[in-house]
């Protein structure tokens, strides 16, 4: 099948699907992931954002549109409504409302306050275990997401100890997978007092997953990696990589103080997200989770 016979074949799936006339072919392509093509989608009165891979992306997809269906429905902040998802033209497809977003805007103070006002009000809705119902990704890495009734148990077992297996895979150094291991072991000595409530978190909130709409200054939230956990996990990714000033943090702060502690377990839960990174691109982010696990174990004595 040549390019614009699949290209005439998802415009008309997209329309079957969503119940909005597309056209025959996309527009321009969307920059500023690594994982999918992304492209703008032309349509009757309305675009769409869509994101096409191969066909045994789909599970992952599939995942991603109940996630922000589920994030819809918290009723918080701003997510794109899923208009199609499914294969069609030898690719799995993810077909998503298009919004107009804007990063100046999304730097403005009073966004980034109401993006943390919304973030806490997201918080706020719990359930009774961590984790979620399916597994999802983040990034391409596979998320696995079993409920867990303890959260410290949790974050070993489903996140640092499952990110320190797949390192190990991908070829982490072994002076740096044994101090990892050791660290996943006794992590638990940085949680006195802390019983966090299984919130529902995006899961992959950085700069890069959120913006702001263009004309009403809406914050809006995006490609996420969806399940129930610490919500001080979710702000701790956000100092990561920056995309957050300080009046994001203090109007989340002012709807939800975090408890005592959470400075101390930040690196903890970023070294997950480190370890993502080389499990995706390798690299430096080795050197950089060799050195947080070394820190960590430095404060635990």
């Amino acid at each position: 099948m040549s390019t614009a016979a699949q290209h005439a074949e998802i415009g008309a799936w997209l329309t079957e699907r969503s119940g909005r006339r597309f056209g025959a072919r996309p527009g321009e392509a969307v920059h500023g992931g690594s994982i999918n093509r992304c492209v703008r989608w032309p349509g009757e009165g309305v675009d769409a954002f869509v994101k096409l891979a191969s066909a045994a992306t789909l599970p992952a997809y599939e995942a991603e549109a109940e996630g922000l269906a589920t994030l819809r429905a918290a009723s918080a902040l701003r997510v794109p409504q899923v208009l199609a998802v499914g294969l069609c033209g030898g690719h799995a497809v993810l077909a998503l409302e298009w919004l107009d977003l804007s990063p100046r805007v999304a730097d403005q103070p009073g966004v980034q306050a109401l993006l943390g006002e919304r973030l806490a009000m997201q918080h706020r809705v719990t359930a009774a275990q961590f984790g979620w119902h399916r597994h999802n990704t983040i990034g391409a890495t596979p998320q696995p997401n079993d409920p867990d009734d303890d959260w410290v148990r949790f974050f070993q077992r489903r996140r640092l100890g499952y990110m320190l297996e797949l390192a190990a895979v991908r070829g982490l150094a072994s002076r740096t997978l044994e101090r990892g291991l050791e660290l996943n072991e006794r992590c638990g000595a940085l949680f006195p007092g802390h019983r966090p409530a299984p919130s529902l978190l995006h899961g992959d909130l950085w700069g890069g997953n959120w913006s702001a709409l263009a004309t009403t200054g809406e914050p809006a939230i995006f490609d996420p990696a969806v399940y129930h956990g610490d919500r001080e996990a979710e702000l701790a990714f956000t100092h990561l990589f920056g995309g957050f000033t300080s009046a994001f943090y203090a109007a989340y702060e002012a709807q939800w103080p975090l408890d005592r502690g959470a400075d101390s377990r930040r690196p903890l839960y970023n070294l997950y997200h480190v370890l993502n990174h080389y499990v995706l691109f390798g690299g430096g982010y080795a050197q950089q989770a060799h050195t947080m696990i070394g820190r960590l174990l430095g404060e635990l004595g």
